[in-house]
C-alpha cells in the first residue's frame, strides 16, 4: 500500500499545477473581459475572438480546476447525511461515491470527448463566427479536464481506502454550508 502514496503525491502536484493555471486564468479572463468592454464602448471596436477567448478561458477554469477542487475536498456535496455522520462513515460515503459515480462518469467522459477533440484537430476546425478562433484547443480541454479529474479521483480513493484499512490517518475535513 505504501508504494501508492508517492503516486498520489505526484497526482496532487499535477492537480495543484492545473489549479494554479485555472486561478491565473480567472484574473486574465477578467482583464480580457474588461478590455473588450472598454474597447467596445470607448472605441466602438471589438472582435468575436475576444468573446471566444473569454469562453475558452471559462472552460479552462472549470475543467482544469476541477481536479484541484476535488483534492482540496471543496467540491459540491449533497449534504443530507454527510454533515451528520462520523469521519469513518464519511470515508465510506466517499469510497462509494468515487467508485460508483465519479470514476465511471469521468472515465466515460474522457473516452467520449477524446474523439470529439481529435476530429476537430484533424479537420482544423475554426469558429463559424467572423474573426473567431480555432476550436481544437478548447475541445482538448474536455478530455484533459476529465482525465485529470479521474487521476485525482483515483488518488483520493487510494487515500480513503488506506485510511479505512488503518494505514494512514485521514481526517475528512468538511465545512457545513451556511444556512
Amino acid at each position: 500500500m505504501q508504494y501508492m502514496f508517492p503516486i498520489c503525491d505526484w497526482i496532487d502536484r499535477i492537480s495543484r499545477l492545473f489549479g494554479q493555471i485555472a486561478s491565473y486564468l480567472v484574473l486574465i479572463a477578467c482583464l480580457v473581459s474588461a478590455g473588450n468592454a472598454g474597447s467596445r464602448y470607448l472605441f466602438s471596436a471589438s472582435s468575436n475572438a475576444w468573446l471566444e477567448i473569454q469562453w475558452y478561458m471559462f472552460s479552462a477554469i472549470f475543467l482544469l480546476g476541477a481536479s484541484h477542487t476535488l483534492k482540496m475536498n471543496e467540491h459540491v456535496r449533497v449534504d443530507l447525511i454527510f454533515g451528520m455522520v462520523s469521519d469513518r462513515a464519511r470515508l465510506w460515503i466517499d469510497v462509494f461515491g468515487t467508485l460508483f459515480f465519479l470514476l465511471p462518469a469521468t472515465i466515460m467522459l474522457t473516452a467520449m470527448t477524446w474523439p470529439f477533440f481529435v476530429e476537430s484537430f484533424t479537420r482544423g476546425e475554426l469558429s463559424s463566427n467572423a474573426g473567431g478562433l480555432i476550436r481544437w484547443p478548447v475541445k482538448l480541454l474536455l478530455p484533459l479536464g476529465f482525465f485529470l479529474l479521474t487521476l485525482q479521483g483515483l488518488a483520493e480513493l487510494a487515500r480513503r481506502v488506506a485510511a479505512l484499512a488503518g494505514y494512514i490517518e485521514f481526517k475528512v475535513h468538511y465545512e457545513r454550508p451556511l444556512q
